[in-house]
């Protein structure tokens, strides 16, 4: 077992990570050890880099959609063995006590802790995580293409069941969710409609390849009235062309932890029963519906691969738009 690991260290003196050979950390009670084999990047890594989100843990490790083998346990660990296979979310840890705990609403706990945020996550070759906080993956995706699942698919997933039993579907931002989240809903039988920023011939391709029936800019209008429109795109402004775009009584559900500020709009876009909502993190239990989904339904996840030293690079990737789909980092294990 070596002694140092490789890691990316994001110090908060600027949006750029630092490579560093740090302690492999070890496992506490109910914790696991995990050799980090890939790891996606997200656009809530970018949202801590850029400083977005406040308080992040001093000299963090970001990376919340870590692939790896658990390789040494912690004491009081039930459920997980040397060698298996396990992925790791976002929601780290959950007090387990406050009301929304108790309620069975877990994702809203009032003392969270978050993997690559306010604890380290998986751009390093070592990681640890509480084991009750972890999934098992399914068999059919190899470590690249699982990868995304982890909150792409997972956020995009609880999104799609906030827009309830809607038949025709919008999705403003088709990024590494959007191209997840429309695949799970043309296998469901629904319409989806693919938006886009203005001439990204690119994700438009993708969403044509995922099954939407149509793809177009956002300031478009879709060819039908929609009943619901999903928005992962952090870009306030759309929820007015969203709400636009949706039927009486429809639903417009904001998928990201992030968002520009909403421009002021008229009333009547949301009058006739129209809902606005929004989604806050994920549960165990979408974790485990989704991996069983995920078994059921073969899902293509789009990948960009970069070794760990350019998690920098696929930082800057998915900041400038360059990216179709999502990006993983290739940890090396």
């Amino acid at each position: 077992m070596p002694q140092t690991m490789r890691a990316m260290i994001f110090d908060g003196s600027s949006p750029l990570l630092h490579p560093r050979d740090v302690p492999v950390p070890e496992p506490g009670p109910g914790e696991l050890r995990i050799a980090v084999s890939t790891c996606g990047v997200c656009r809530t890594d970018l949202h801590v880099v850029d400083g977005d989100l406040p308080h992040p843990k001093p000299a963090l490790i970001p990376g919340h959609e870590i692939v790896g083998r658990v390789e040494s346990l912690g004491s009081g660990v039930s459920g997980f063995q040397a060698g298996q296979r396990v992925g790791v979310p976002w929601l780290g840890h959950t007090c387990g006590h406050c009301p929304f705990c108790l309620a069975q609403r877990e994702n809203l706990c009032d003392a969270p802790r978050f993997t690559g945020y306010t604890r380290d996550g998986g751009y390093a070759e070592y990681a640890i995580a509480d084991s009750r906080y972890c999934f098992a993956l399914p068999d059919a995706y190899d470590d690249e293409h699982v990868a995304p699942l982890l909150c792409a698919g997972l956020i995009g997933y609880r999104t799609l069941r906030l827009a309830g039993e809607a038949a025709r579907l919008g999705i403003y931002g088709f990024g590494a969710a959007a191209h997840v989240v429309a695949q799970i809903a043309v296998a469901q039988g629904r319409e989806v409609f693919a938006f886009t920023r203005p001439g990204d011939q690119a994700a438009q391709q993708l969403a044509r390849e995922t099954g939407c029936r149509w793809a177009g800019a956002s300031g478009e209008a879709p060819p039908a009235v929609l009943d619901a429109a999903l928005i992962f795109a952090p870009v306030g402004a759309l929820v007015p062309l969203a709400l636009g775009a949706v039927a009486k009584g429809g639903t417009v559900v904001c998928g990201g932890i992030h968002m520009s500020d909403l421009p002021a709009f008229p009333y009547r876009l949301l009058w006739e029963e129209r809902r606005l909502l929004s989604v806050a993190n994920l549960t165990r239990a979408d974790g485990i519906d989704l991996m069983r989904l995920a078994a059921a339904i073969p899902l293509r996840t789009h990948t960009t691969l970069y070794p760990l030293e350019q998690a920098n690079a696929a930082l800057a990737d998915l900041r400038d738009g360059r990216l179709a789909g999502a990006a993983v980092l290739d940890i090396g294990h």
